[in-house]
């Protein structure tokens, strides 16, 4: 890999990085950038993919979440990676779920915009939908963009997708009080994990709600891998992946949440 970099250096950066000059875009529910928690953030794009009859169209979001999950994942990376740019490409609906269409439309919207991080925290089990997450995931990988994806929160090894694809950054829940720490699992396709049981994040309507779930793990790894590309911008996911694979805390037992069982 001509773009790997010494790993004290990327421990260095995991730990000191801001996420400065990375753009990351959430596709959820919205971000309801009035929220206190937010502090008056502006999004880079504030965006709605709706279905109109037989088409889609991408409109403006106005500054709302119709759940409050988008809200929580911007809650939880402005957190970590406070310099980092967000933008908001709304796919759920106010019973948060989405078509797969919606999503294919909104992740090439993301592309299009010269993002470099896409927070997909959300997962599709339809098999007969694989190929179609597989064109656009395969496209991110091949322009070096990031893709970071939550697994199923009933059983992680549950194939969904865009999650079940190795290019991607597959994040499951953790039980841990640190926000910076995360785990590897090898052997399975959701290979990452951080804390996201039993967390409060900021939530739609100015409030905050206790939550668990792989939803709120994932912008941790989001957020982490922002700050490492804000101190080396040019490192392909696949570098990304590996050094994450290798700063990570072994997985166990004691972080396990309940979706995860063992022999």
């Amino acid at each position: 890999m001509d773009d790997w970099i010494d790993l004290r250096e990327a421990k260095r950066a995991l730990r000191e990085g801001t996420g400065r000059g990375v753009k990351i875009a959430i596709l959820d529910s919205g971000v309801e950038t009035s929220h206190p928690k937010l502090g008056g953030m502006t999004l880079v794009d504030d965006l709605v993919v709706e279905i109109d009859g037989h088409k889609l169209r991408v409109v403006k979001g106005e500054g709302l979440d119709v759940f409050g999950h988008g809200t929580a994942v911007a809650g939880v990376i402005r957190q970590m990676a406070p310099e980092a740019r967000i933008g908001s490409i709304r796919v759920l609906g106010g019973d948060n779920t989405s078509r797969t269409r919606v999503i294919l439309r909104a992740a090439q919207e993301a592309m299009d915009r010269g993002y470099h991080v896409l927070n997909c925290s959300f997962g599709c089990g339809v098999e007969r939908h694989v190929l179609r997450y597989k064109e656009w995931v395969d496209e991110a990988y091949l322009k070096g963009i990031h893709v970071v994806a939550a697994c199923d929160n009933v059983d992680f090894s549950r194939p969904e997708w865009p999650a079940f694809f190795s290019s991607v950054i597959a994040v499951n829940m953790a039980r841990t009080d640190d926000d910076s720490v995360f785990f590897y699992q090898r052997g399975t396709l959701v290979e990452f994990s951080a804390k996201a049981v039993d967390v409060e994040v900021p939530w739609a309507g100015g409030g905050f709600k206790l939550v668990t779930g792989s939803s709120f793990a994932a912008p941790r790894l989001a957020a982490l891998l922002s700050r490492l590309l804000s101190e080396h911008p040019t490192i392909s996911p696949l570098t990304a992946k590996a050094i994450l694979q290798q700063l990570a805390e072994p997985f166990t037992k004691e972080v396990a949440a309940e979706n995860v069982t063992f022999a």
